[in-house]
Order: structure tokens, then C-alpha cells, then sequence
């Protein structure tokens, strides 16, 4: 017998979560690219909806309302099918935690956001991934490694860290693939950003279909990530589980106001979609210009692969932007080992970015 307490089997296999770095050592101004934060922070609204909140003596309402009323008058859905949650991050744990035991099986493709993996093996399940085909997501890839134990799928859409999606078509390719017992997740954190037509996040399906469920979140576009807010909209059934065993105050009131004033803030959204429209496309083409080659991104970040010798690769250039104050995202633990995620920032931090890298591969190592 053991002198101390033991985790259950499997938690110390789990790798823990490691946020993108903030900091660079001895460097005055900072540019932190690395979590795909909007540079134009949050809307005005929110910002004097948080500051001007009081009574923080007082619980939430611990079913969130009046935030769940405005995120289904925004996008036409039925309140009661809306959970909101801290960040999507809590959403995702929940439903794998309601659908998922030990000798269940979870899907996520190869590049999947890492927090899928934690999910299914903090509910003791086995993580099952599909790989992906030029880091996109490969539908028939996922449907081959469905089995009679899988109980979820995890679909990010459009993906982190990758920038890539897949049409709605391919979407529904893979829903009617699925066994009726299977749930679907459909991450669409960064939806808002992406500006295709063959493109849809999926409410749809969710709206016509008995195991498909999407996660929204509050912390990218609408830039509230320091005060965890997310949703997620899914069958009566899969809402009623889910509410069962979330915590009975999940969200707090000053992030609820937040979130009730950002959603009904159009202007704010649309200068955040412009802003990224029109920078996204410029770091594409100014960094490829660089003759480093860019995963075409539909997000508000872009994936920047670095040839292998020395002096040129991924680490070498993640140092020498960090010492001139440009933080960057290693993805080596997303399988990624040779790219670096670059988070679009404002105009300041997107030139800074293209010179620095200019200097880099000129070989200017000042």
C-alpha cells in the first residue's frame, strides 16, 4: 500500500496544458503573439460593463439568463439549448466528462487543439488520433478509427494551430458518418474570423441533429479571454447531462455583463473581422515574400514553417524574434516541431515581425 494519496490510473499520463510565453527576458516593450489574442482588446461596451458591475458579495445567476437571452437572440436559438462556461476550455471537459468513462475512445485529429487529448484522458478514456492530410482535417481519416467504443469526436473548425478548415459539406460528410450514438463536437472558437463561402460553423446541425453540439468562446474576437466566457449550444438531452454536473455558478456575474455587452456590440466585430481580413493577408504575403512558406489561414493567426539547417529553423528564429520583443507560439507539442504560430497583432507588431524575420534569414543576428 502506498503512504499517500494516489491519483486514479492515468492522470500522470496526462501532459499538462502549457500556455503560449509572455515574456522575453530584457527586452523594454513586449509584443506577445503567441495566443492568438485580438490586438483591438474588447469592445468599448464590455469593458464599462465590467468596470461599472457591483455587488460581488453576491452568487451569479448560476444559469446565466440573461447572457444565455442575448447569445440566442443574436444568433436565433433557443436559450434553454445554450450552456455558457469558463472559456470553451470547461465546455469541451464537460461534455467528454458526461459522454466519456474508462474503455471509451475520443477522436481528434492529429493537429487538434491540445486540450481534446486532457479532456478524454481526465475522463478516462483513450485518446484516438486521426491524422490529417497537408494539415487539414481528413474526414475518412476520422470515420476509419471509429469504433464501438468511441463516444465523441472532436472537430476544430477551423483548426488551431494549423489556420486550415473544412467546408460544411465535408462537416456533414462526417455527421452522417457517425454512429447516432457518437457525439460531435464542433469547436468553432475561431468562426468569426473566417471569410468563405463554403464555410458555415454549424448551427445548422446542431439544430437538426440529436448528437452534434458546438463550442463558442468569447475569448478570441471578442476579446474577453482574461475573464473566461464560452457556450455551447446542443440537443435538449445533451444540454439537460451536461447541466447536471457543471458547477452551479460556472461563470461569473461582471463576466456575464461583459459578455451580454460584447455580443450586441456589431460595430466592435466588424472592425475586428477588417482589421484581421486585411492583416492576415498582408503577413501572408509579406512573410512569403521572405521565402518561408505559410499555411494559408482562415483564423486570426498564421502557421510559419522554418527549414531545418542550422541557423534557420523554427527554435533558432523563435530566439531571435523573442530578443527583439516578439513572442511567438512554439508548437512542437502539437507535432509541429519546425513552424512557429504567429498570432496577427496590430500594425506595430505585424511590421516588426516581417523585419525581424528579414533580419533573421539575412543573417543580421544583432
Amino acid at each position: 500500500m502506498s503512504t499517500r494519496p494516489q491519483p486514479r490510473p492515468g492522470v500522470m499520463q496526462i501532459d499538462a496544458y502549457v500556455p503560449g510565453k509572455s515574456k522575453a527576458a530584457g527586452v523594454a516593450k513586449v509584443h506577445k503573439l503567441s495566443s492568438n489574442e485580438t490586438p483591438l482588446g474588447p469592445s468599448p461596451k464590455a469593458m464599462e460593463a465590467f468596470r461599472s458591475f457591483d455587488h460581488l458579495e453576491l452568487y451569479p445567476d448560476g444559469a446565466a439568463t440573461k447572457l444565455r437571452e442575448a447569445i440566442g437572440a443574436r444568433y436565433g436559438l433557443d436559450p434553454s439549448r445554450i450552456i455558457c462556461g469558463a472559456g470553451s476550455d470547461e465546455l469541451l471537459a464537460l461534455i467528454t466528462h458526461a459522454y466519456v468513462g474508462p474503455g471509451d475512445e475520443g477522436i481528434f485529429t492529429e493537429h487538434g487543439f491540445l486540450v481534446y487529448r486532457i479532456a478524454i484522458m481526465a475522463a478516462g478514456g483513450t485518446p484516438v488520433v486521426a491524422p490529417e492530410k497537408d494539415l487539414r482535417t481528413d474526414v475518412d481519416a476520422i470515420l476509419s478509427r471509429v469504433t464501438e467504443k468511441t463516444k465523441i469526436v472532436f472537430l476544430a473548425n477551423p483548426n488551431n494551430p494549423t489556420g486550415t478548415y473544412i467546408p460544411f459539406d465535408e462537416v456533414k460528410r462526417l455527421h452522417a458518418g457517425l454512429p447516432s450514438h457518437v457525439v460531435l463536437v464542433l469547436d468553432a472558437a475561431y468562426a468569426e474570423y473566417v471569410r468563405r463561402n463554403d464555410y458555415e460553423s454549424g448551427l445548422e446541425l446542431v439544430a437538426t441533429s440529436e448528437n452534434v453540439v458546438m463550442t463558442r468562446t468569447f475569448s478570441k474576437i471578442y476579446g474577453l479571454a482574461n475573464l473566461r466566457l464560452g457556450w455551447m449550444v446542443a440537443p435538449a438531452h445533451i444540454a439537460d447531462a451536461v447541466n447536471r454536473i457543471r458547477g452551479p455558478f460556472n461563470v461569473s456575474g461582471p463576466a456575464m455583463a461583459a459578455g451580454i455587452a460584447a455580443i450586441q456590440d456589431e460595430a466592435h466585430l466588424a472592425k475586428a473581422i477588417e482589421h484581421n481580413e486585411r492583416w492576415l493577408a498582408w503577413l501572408t504575403r509579406e512573410i512569403e515574400a521572405l521565402g518561408l512558406k505559410v499555411t494559408p489561414s482562415v483564423g486570426n493567426f498564421l502557421l510559419v514553417h522554418f527549414p531545418k539547417e542550422a541557423g534557420r529553423t523554427a527554435q533558432d528564429a523563435d530566439a531571435f524574434l523573442s530578443g527583439r520583443g516578439l513572442i511567438l507560439r512554439r508548437i512542437d507539442a502539437y507535432g509541429l516541431p519546425d513552424a512557429l504560430r504567429l498570432t496577427v497583432g496590430d500594425e506595430e507588431a505585424n511590421s516588426l515581425v516581417v523585419a525581424a524575420l528579414r533580419d533573421f534569414l539575412g543573417g543580421h543576428h544583432a
